[in-house]
């Protein structure tokens, strides 16, 4: 199963409506996600889908994301408003008032949390959500993919982390541990890849359709502005991750790297002898030589 991920569209950030570049962006990756080879089997939408949580950006999510040849699954992030969502989605799941539900019907079973706290940057994930994940992990044991869009780890990119000096990820982190049929957790909100242990398995963050947090390790002085880089244009990212039917494998990439960037190689004679060569030796290694 080939499971695509998109996240942070943040549609509404500038003006423009459908011409807005966040806009033009996420249908760049419609494109690219409908040309793939092979095609994914589903979409994982990881929250902040719109800017503002306003039903103009909702409905013009839906407009754009409709042209997708395979369905999506929808997360909250700390950009998006649950009430609105809804009234453009009417029929997405949704228990105790949150954005989190099970999907038992594929070859992975995914659970997809709601960490959304309103108000808040950080997200959140309270007692009642917590015993929502504990129930939903205890009457299985199937292999799970949990999503969500806050990534409960401390990147080191110091403002945009979480950590595990948060309530609601010392919540978290006890249940993850009791389970050893979580394949990964997938996340969001950094704007960047970044993987990261967590809990006995793995915590995989998705570069954004929108421009990427600058790589920066630096300590930040809060009292001292330093003028250094946070936010770098570049294409969208989207995420590919490849269920082998044993383990998750993931592959982040962007959408120049699947149609504009220059191509060096391809699979021509030339190359035909020295792939032939690959796999003959992974078979002898396969043997036993």
């Amino acid at each position: 199963m080939l499971i695509a991920q998109i996240t942070d569209l943040h549609l509404g950030f500038g003006s423009g409506g459908d011409f807005e570049d966040n806009a033009k962006r996420l249908r760049l990756v419609v494109k690219t996600l409908n040309e793939l080879a092979p095609r994914p089997d589903l979409v994982l939408a990881t929250g902040d889908l719109t800017d503002h949580g306003d039903l103009p950006s909702y409905k013009r999510l839906k407009k754009i994301l409709d042209k997708l040849a395979m369905p999506v699954l929808f997360c909250m992030g700390n950009h998006d408003n649950r009430d609105v969502f809804r009234q453009v989605y009417p029929n997405a799941p949704f228990s105790g008032g949150f954005n989190q539900y099970a999907v038992d019907n594929l070859p992975l079973r995914i659970l997809v949390l709601d960490t959304l706290e309103t108000g808040r940057h950080g997200g959140g994930f309270d007692e009642p959500r917590a015993a929502w994940l504990e129930q939903r992990l205890a009457e299985s044991d199937r292999p799970t993919l949990v999503v969500m869009h806050h990534p409960p780890i401390d990147t080191g990119i110091e403002w945009m982390t979480i950590g595990p000096s948060e309530a609601w990820v010392a919540r978290l982190e006890p249940i993850v541990a009791r389970h050893n049929n979580i394949v990964a957790i997938l996340a969001g909100h950094v704007h960047r890849p970044i993987i990261s242990a967590f809990g006995g398995t793995t915590v995989r963050v998705c570069p954004s359709t929108q421009p990427q947090v600058v790589l920066d390790l630096d300590p930040m002085n809060l009292d001292n502005p330093d003028d250094r880089p946070m936010i770098v244009a570049g294409p969208p990212g989207i995420g590919l991750h490849w269920w082998n039917g044993k383990a998750l494998v993931s592959h982040y990439t962007d959408t120049d790297e699947q149609g504009r960037a220059k191509i060096l190689a391809r699979y021509t004679v030339k190359m035909q002898g020295f792939l032939k060569h690959l796999a003959h030796e992974r078979a002898e290694g396969s043997a036993g030589h």
